[in-house]
């Protein structure tokens, strides 16, 4: 009978070492699951911005990877602009965003803020609220709270919300640190993308966007195609106009030479003020070997322009004609689209002054 009972004991100790053995295994797969999950997340990451989207699209999409990859139910970022916080990515309805969007305001989240470090709050039961909820109810009842901090600057928050009580108690907030680092990085890289967006500008008398839409929203156009070939060119004698006649004349000399062109190109050719004299067209989708006979004619239609003086000229009466100086070259999709406009300035700005050609780069 002892021998039996020994037996017992020996066979329950064995299981209860096998089943902690099993659990560690376990553990340990959902920790290499979670792991390979983050990898997965910071890959999603990287592919969305190198992406020819908006810095706020960008944003959306990287919170809607989050929603999806980490099961999330509600996820909310939201930054400073320098005047207020706003909503930059959220899934919630949009009548809850007043609320979301002043959390920095909530005693709740002060100390978080302060320490910068996550708060997570719940509630026991369905007919209790979260202490931010205002006028909504029964959306959430879980949320974690993460501060965001930019080079030890707070400038928002990443905020995750569950539907049911203590939604999160055992959520690992390692990977979730890992995962609002992420979004600070992003946040980091975006933010100058988010910069050009908004100095983007309608130029006064060529009636054209600025060079800072070819790296934005032109962008998106641009990279529609594998290769591309980009134009730069240069009103040569537009200084001599200005001094010799008048600066109204210089500005009417602008204009008239913008309205030729556009009236030549296709809507997919994006056609810019670049800086001063200096003009930029993008051919999309066309390559460089194809467009010389077309160029020729533009520069001779441009070239044979009689443009008079404006009221502002006193002199004897005169017409000017503008002379342009041309440099070509090729963009490839996935390079770096900035480096081919400066080779082409460079190269107008380094030329013989008086020159008048057309160059393939």
């Amino acid at each position: 009978m002892i021998i039996v009972i020994l037996l017992l004991v020996a066979i329950i100790v064995g299981l209860m070492f096998y089943n902690m053995s099993i659990h560690k295994k376990v553990e340990a797969f959902k920790n290499i699951d979670q792991q390979i999950t983050s990898l997965n997340v910071l890959q999603d990451f990287m592919n969305t911005i190198s992406e020819s989207s908006s810095a706020d699209e960008k944003l959306k999409k990287i919170n809607d990877i989050l929603i999806e990859k980490y099961k999330i139910k509600y996820s909310t970022i939201v930054v400073y602009n320098g005047a207020e916080y706003e909503i930059k990515a959220s899934n919630v309805a949009q009548k809850h965003w007043d609320a979301l969007k002043n959390l920095q305001s909530e005693p709740i989240f002060k100390d978080s803020i302060e320490t910068a470090t996550p708060k997570y709050i719940t509630v026991n039961n369905e007919n209790e609220k979260l202490p931010y909820q205002k006028m909504e109810f029964g959306r959430a009842k879980s949320a974690m709270f993460f501060p965001i901090y930019i080079d030890n600057v707070y400038i928002g928050y990443w905020i995750i919300e569950g539907s049911t009580p203590h939604e999160f108690d055992n959520v690992d907030t390692t990977i979730l640190e890992v995962v609002k680092n992420n979004i600070v990085s992003v946040l980091k890289t975006v933010e100058n993308q988010s910069v050009v967006e908004q100095i983007v500008r309608d130029d006064l008398y060529s009636e054209l966007k600025t060079a800072e839409y070819l790296y934005t929203d032109g962008k998106k156009i641009i990279d529609k195609f594998d290769k591309s070939t980009v134009c730069l060119f240069k009103i040569i004698n537009l200084v001599q106009i200005n001094q010799n006649v008048s600066r109204k004349t210089g500005d009417n000399v602008i204009t008239e030479v913008c309205k030729t062109i556009k009236q030549e190109l296709a809507p997919e050719y994006l056609f810019v003020r670049y800086m001063g004299p200096k003009f930029a067209i993008v051919f999309s989708g066309v390559e460089i070997d194809s467009i010389e006979e077309y160029m020729k004619n533009l520069k001779q239609k441009v070239e044979s322009l009689k443009i008079p003086p404006a009221q502002d000229y006193k002199g004897k009466p005169v017409e000017v004609s503008p002379l342009i100086n041309i440099a070509l070259a090729t963009y490839y999709k996935g390079t770096i689209l900035v480096g081919v406009t400066k080779k082409l300035e460079e190269y107008l700005d380094t030329a013989d002054p008086a020159e008048s050609n057309i160059n393939f780069l």
